[in-house]
């Protein structure tokens, strides 16, 4: 309704202090450097036999981490700034999620992953960092669903519990079932993706045709989009190599994700073409479904998938995707009441699931001929627990983790999604959603303009004041 109280004076503040002082504090009792990152790395080398600091798994990771975490906050944030009115709440509330989101992400993994059971102490390095951002992915996928229709608050408790379900549900896949998913097809994508499209459904708006008038872009707005894509997309062999083995495992992965996104962009643009009568490019397929290869091949990135089947996926991807955007995203809002702002079912839920697909039946027909025994057991980690697991069993274990985290998303958005409908957050109302106004301090440029009018009689010229919407043309000239 119109009286939907907006005023997040309070509820804001409160809640990024509090939660900020609870970061401190956690952070104060739990986590501490690790080995490479700790002063006495010095003792460490003499201890190993460690001859140069080049083997700090820094000088390896760091310039994955730098192009994972560009992506985070400069990647998805310009992605989102397609509407005309919401480029201030896209990026801004973007850098919130993610500045909250990777220090509760840094605690949450740790304490799943990297907790030492003798200090009860969680110790990070730059890896860690790169996990905390791939946690955050996920909040901001699903955060692309609901954008411009929920307040900072929301966004806030959306990430705290997206944070916490997606470490459960990465511990579940990456641990216990063992599967791999160095990219995040299913861990990253298929969930955030899910989790989102739930939380939506569950906050459908009846009356969101009211903001349909702000729902659109404008031309500047989708050069700015342009720019997220862009960066996402040249980054994307960093995302899914990031975590991958060192050498030919992270060597690998960059070479099928730089071949597979190429193959995406050709078929969404010739389907986008090929939708249109007059044969015109859409920006909105330009600006998303080329990514989609990027998301699909997240768990396959490190097989032996070969050069030709990354450009089979990214083909496949790039006409699914731009379908979707076409065909699925009417009928998800029309019938099934999902209102996705953003379009992530077509760029994140679906490709994750492809991914997830690929990735199960790729590891499922791994063989020794092609791997090599020893190159079979460090691409899968058969060792340990799992020394004596098949490829087969592998490869449902990989099916088994895209279930895991479909569930984890819609189960974990239904109930996230019923705690955000509570009336206390702030959120718009139905014709105010997708404009910055509601929570930004909006600079408008001058509100008036000098019209020159000269008089058809006299010859006279007459200087006026008209307001910027009403001002059509700079001169009028009347002869």
């Amino acid at each position: 309704c119109a009286d939907t109280n907006t005023n997040i004076r309070l509820t804001l503040p409160v809640v990024c202090f509090v939660w900020q002082i609870a970061m401190i504090i956690l952070f104060g009792v739990f986590i501490r450097y690790d080995e490479e990152s700790d002063t006495h790395w010095v003792e460490t080398k003499a201890h190993d036999n460690i001859t140069s600091d080049i083997e700090n798994d820094f000088y390896f990771r760091y310039p994955s981490f730098q192009d994972v975490h560009v992506m985070i906050f400069v990647g998805f944030g310009f992605l989102m700034t397609f509407l005309k009115r919401y480029s201030f709440g896209a990026v801004g509330f973007n850098f919130l999620i993610a500045s909250f989101g990777l220090q509760w992400a840094l605690l949450m993994q740790g304490w799943f992953h990297s907790l030492d059971p003798q200090t009860g102490k969680i110790f990070i390095g730059v890896e860690s960092l790169i996990n905390a951002d791939f946690c955050v992915a996920g909040c901001l996928i699903a955060y692309g669903a609901v954008l411009g229709k929920v307040s900072p608050v929301q966004l806030l408790v959306m990430t705290l519990f997206g944070v916490t379900l997606f470490a459960v549900e990465e511990y579940i896949i990456l641990n216990l079932l063992h599967a791999r998913d160095a990219g995040g097809s299913m861990v990253i994508h298929t969930f955030g993706g899910y989790y989102g499209l739930t939380i939506s459904w569950v906050l459908y708006r009846p009356n969101l045709h009211q903001s349909k008038r702000m729902q659109g872009s404008v031309y500047h707005s989708d050069i700015f989009a342009m720019i997220g894509t862009l960066f996402l997309w040249m980054f994307w062999p960093s995302f899914n190599s990031a975590i991958t083995d060192h050498g030919d495992g992270q060597h690998r992965a960059v070479i099928n994700t730089y071949l597979c996104l190429a193959s995406t962009v050709l078929t969404t643009v010739a389907i986008s073409s090929l939708s249109q009568k007059t044969g015109k490019l859409d920006m909105v397929h330009i600006q998303n479904s080329t990514l989609a290869g990027g998301v699909a091949l997240g768990t396959a990135a490190e097989f032996m998938i070969s050069p030709y089947g990354a450009l089979i996926v990214g083909f496949f991807c790039g006409i699914i995707s731009t379908m979707g955007y076409i065909f699925i995203s009417p009928f998800l809002e029309k019938t099934l009441k999902i209102q996705d702002t953003c379009g992530i079912h077509n760029l994140h839920a679906m490709p994750g699931v492809i991914g997830g697909i690929v990735g199960a039946i790729t590891a499922a027909a791994a063989s020794e001929s092609v791997y090599g025994k020893q190159g079979l057991i460090n691409t899968f980690d058969f060792t340990g627990d799992f020394k004596d697991r098949t490829v087969l069993t592998q490869g449902g274990y990989q099916a088994a983790g895209m279930c895991v985290s479909i569930v984890f998303g819609v189960v974990g958005g239904a109930i996230v999604g019923s705690i955000l409908k509570l009336p206390i957050w702030g959120d718009p109302a139905d014709e105010n959603c997708f404009d910055d106004e509601v929570y930004w301090e909006v600079s408008e440029p001058a509100t008036h303009h000098l019209l020159f009018i000269i008089q058809p009689l006299g010859g006279a010229i007459v200087f006026d004041l008209v307001s910027r919407d009403e001002l059509q043309t700079t001169f009028e000239i009347f002869i």
